[in-house]
């Protein structure tokens, strides 16, 4: 009777012992991700420093400068927040003598993507990919990274895991701007030359169709609930919306001069367009399109050539690269006015919030 008895409350205090490591194991998981999440960043590559910038994304204060490749043009943080993959040049060549700069440059080779990360703000790894990589995105599964190769006219697929082009697609003429759906099925990219949108089927990694959509398709995007698509045209001051489904343009909405980057809020319902002017006339406004009127309901004053745009995970805030002020502008989206201006690195052009 009394071994029953000694043997029950040792089954009971190792119970209640495993009961104890799991409350802590589970605590211990919480606060982490609790303490990840709350270290909300925003990154900024500034293509003429050769750096990405840091930003807290409460403060409003820029918190870093990492030293990247050649000529930094665009940012995306992956999906699990963990990694910002950036495009560049790779390294600065070494100098040749008598030979002009232009040309030098046009030596150094393919482009690469360098993998920053977000813990450590340092960079993690680096893929070589093709002639002047623009834009990078990353799958939402987080798996793949899909880089426009403006120099080259091709779309490099990068497996994340392997560090390593595992495809290469044909596209149209310069591309440059893109982002893939929510769904992950299909990425769309801006040919910016070709005046179309290259639609790449993921499943299958090739293009699958050309949309026929202006002058100087410069950026692409998609609401999050997946009912829209949109292609700002830098060539005619217009953003062409989009239905996914037909792959056929709906609508056209005047904008400000030489619209380039595009962001929709996560409520799917607005749409803000950074209107970037030129180095001799810059713009220096972002407008913001009702999804439900496709109406233009708001002019923004933010910065001299207002480039690129991102949206934070609440949809409270936007982030606006100036690239002729070196500067970010911050957008309280509900009061639609800037209420914060963050000196960067030299010429910031894309920028990217962490998850």
């Amino acid at each position: 009777m009394v071994d029953f008895k000694l043997r029950s409350v040792i089954t009971m205090r190792k119970s209640s012992m495993k009961w104890l490591v799991s409350v802590v194991q589970i605590s211990a998981l919480l606060a982490a991700g609790a303490s990840y999440a709350a270290a909300e960043k925003v990154y900024v590559a500034d293509e003429e420093g050769n750096t990405v910038s840091v930003i807290d994304a409460t403060s409003f204060k820029r918190i870093g400068s990492i030293p990247v490749g050649q000529g930094p043009h665009n940012v995306q943080v992956a999906p699990d927040g963990r990694q910002v993959w950036v495009t560049n040049n790779g390294q600065p060549a070494k100098a040749v003598h008598n030979m002009p700069k232009s040309e030098h440059g046009a030596m150094a080779g393919s482009g690469e993507i360098w993998a920053i990360d977000t813990t450590t703000d340092a960079v993690a790894a680096k893929v070589p990919v093709g002639m002047h990589p623009a834009h990078v995105v990353v799958t939402p599964d987080g798996r793949f990274a899909y880089v426009a190769n403006g120099g080259e006219n091709t779309v490099s697929v990068v497996d994340i895991s392997a560090k390593r082009v595992v495809d290469t697609i044909p596209v149209g003429a310069s591309p440059h701007g893109m982002r893939i759906s929510s769904d992950g099925k299909q990425a769309w990219v801006a040919n910016l030359k070709g005046g179309t949108i290259s639609v790449i089927d993921t499943a299958v990694r090739k293009e699958t169709l050309q949309i026929a959509v202006g002058r100087g398709p410069a950026q692409v995007g998609f609401t999050p609930d997946g009912r829209l698509g949109f292609v700002s045209l830098s060539g005619e001051n217009r953003v062409a919306v989009i239905d996914p489904v037909s792959r056929k343009v709906i609508s056209r909405k005047a904008v400000d001069t030489v619209p380039i980057q595009l962001y929709a809020t996560p409520d799917s319902q607005l749409l803000l367009v950074a209107n970037q002017g030129t180095r001799q006339n810059p713009g220096s406004t972002v407008s913001i399109i009702d999804l439900r009127s496709f109406k233009v309901v708001s002019t923004i004053k933010a910065g001299k050539g207002a480039h690129g745009v991102a949206i934070d995970r609440k949809g409270l805030h936007a982030f606006v690269t100036n690239l002729y002020e070196d500067t970010v502008s911050v957008i309280d989206i509900l009061q639609r006015k800037v209420i914060a201006t963050i000196p960067v690195g030299r010429l910031p052009n894309g920028v990217s919030v962490t998850p």
